[in-house]
């Protein structure tokens, strides 16, 4: 087993770089949406139009009604999560074959997969409950 060349830096750069890009424009879009509904509702403000309470906090409470919103995603995200779970230990599995040594770390990181979607999964019905 050599040592990390050049390349390897550049490309964990690089992979690195897009996750930061991905999650940069994410606070971005989100930012720039709520910085337009502000502006929607300062102008109708300053238009003397009337602008009452209901539909003001629906513009600013960012489309989350009662919190089934966020309910519905961590449901939705449990599954994805927990389904990942069992590829990850069949990968286990198969990549045992050629590498022995990496079957109980992909095995350890599916349990580790599957805790988080259950844990998704209760956080959806602990937001429903409150």
């Amino acid at each position: 087993m050599g040592g990390m060349t050049i390349g390897d830096g550049l490309a964990a750069i690089a992979f690195w770089g897009f996750v930061g890009a991905v999650v940069l424009a994410g606070i971005w879009y989100s930012a720039s949406g709520r910085q337009a509904q502000h502006e929607t509702l300062r102008r109708m403000i300053d238009s003397g139009q009337p602008a009452d309470r209901e539909l003001a906090e629906r513009l600013l409470s960012h489309g989350a009604e009662d919190g089934r919103h966020h309910e519905r995603w961590m449901r939705a995200a449990g599954v994805i999560v927990l389904c990942a779970a069992p590829g990850l230990a069949v990968m286990g599995l198969l990549i045992r074959q050629i590498a022995a040594w990496a079957f109980y770390p992909l095995v350890g990181a599916a349990v580790l997969t599957a805790c988080i979607g259950v844990g998704l999964l209760l956080a959806g019905r602990f937001v429903r409950q409150s």
